[in-house]
């Protein structure tokens, strides 16, 4: 039988995972048959595991944490959420978010039967005012989002963690893709800034870690608590986990990924990368595009629908934001070179 081929990233433009680091799937390869869900019998990922999550301390300016590897940003917004909801005395729990949130939260509220509030952004982001006004004392948590989705915009988390003081609700920071650039810039996002109390932080994205690579981390390991259930036929006697057999590949990898490339491997891809979103806004607003200003290496331009289909028909992939922009991501696998080819076809057309 002949065997398919994964997809080429020679013009993917839209996803926010990239290829690993060449450390990062050779650890992988190495720990496929391993499961960190059952630590008694896989002690060496187990370990792994703990290294990883304090790795992920070290980039999240957290000098004690707690967490593990999800199986991505969904599992990890889903457990923070459920975290609040089991912490609160309330039996009508609701999530403040603004409408920028990833719709993995529309998920845990279906799943934990959460009702989720979206207060409308301004320029992109958060805006705390119009978060404040849906809070009341059945909110478990509010959310901020550090490198949104569509724009790679960043929300002020310290008004927002104010905001969750003031109700005793939890705040937790969505940073599942802006988390491994964020330390070079000026923006206060992580547990070093202010008083968030969870956050999410892939490390497969741009972590450059394989997938399956997702990470969850908390404030205090108490909070960990809330999670917690018995395992009678483990040799560990609880789980906090969300999946019972999870990918020791994954563990593996982001351990590697994150030996390899913190702090000074990441810094400069976050300075190529940062470099290309802003060589591409250029040459889109040379051509005439409204073009969002990048803060993180997300492009977003009001290039047509039909300009868009062109585009896919020749092999580009990309994508659109909700109000219909074309939007660019510039992983470390996109590359200058590759985007002087993008824009010649966007000229052709």
């Amino acid at each position: 039988m002949q065997l398919a081929e994964p997809q080429d990233f020679e013009r993917v433009l839209s996803s926010m995972c990239t290829e690993p680091h060449p450390a990062a799937r050779e650890a992988a390869e190495r720990f496929l048959a391993t499961n960190p869900g059952d630590p008694g019998t896989y002690e060496t990922v187990s370990d792994l595991e703990t290294r990883a999550v304090e790795l992920l301390g070290a980039v999240t300016g957290h000098p004690d944490p707690a967490g593990y590897v999800t199986s991505g940003g969904t599992e990890a917004n889903i457990q923070a959420v459920r975290i609040a909801r089991n912490r609160a005395d309330t039996s009508d729990p609701n999530v403040v978010a603004p409408a920028s949130a990833h719709f993995s939260f529309t998920k845990a509220a279906n799943v934990l039967g959460v009702e989720l509030r979206t207060a409308p952004t301004t320029g992109h982001r958060a805006d705390p005012e119009a978060m404040a006004e849906l809070v009341d004392e059945d909110t478990v948590c509010v959310v901020a989002v550090a490198g949104s989705t569509e724009y790679g915009y960043v929300d002020p988390v310290p008004a927002i963690a104010d905001l969750a003081a003031d109700v005793d609700a939890l705040c937790h920071v969505d940073a599942a893709w802006g988390g491994f650039v964020l330390p070079f810039t000026d923006h206060e996002w992580d547990f070093s800034d202010t008083a968030i109390d969870t956050l999410t932080i892939d490390p497969h994205k741009m972590g450059q870690a394989a997938i399956p690579a997702g990470g969850l981390l908390v404030r205090s390991e108490r909070l960990l608590d809330e999670l917690a259930i018995e395992t009678p036929y483990l040799e560990s006697t609880s789980q906090v986990t969300l999946t019972g057999t999870r990918s020791g590949a994954g563990v593996a990898s982001a351990v590697a990924a994150m030996e390899e490339l913190w702090p000074a491997g990441y810094r400069e891809q976050y300075e190529v990368s940062m470099a290309n979103a802003e060589w591409l806004a250029d040459q889109l607003r040379a051509r005439g595009h409204d073009v969002v200003d990048p803060d993180l290496p997300v492009v977003a331009a009001d290039l047509s629908v039909p300009m868009t289909e062109e585009l896919r028909s020749r092999g580009w992939r990309v994508s659109k934001t909700g109000a219909g922009e074309m939007r660019v991501v510039c992983m470390p696998h996109v590359t200058r070179s590759m985007l002087r080819s993008f824009v010649a076809d966007l000229d052709w057309y």
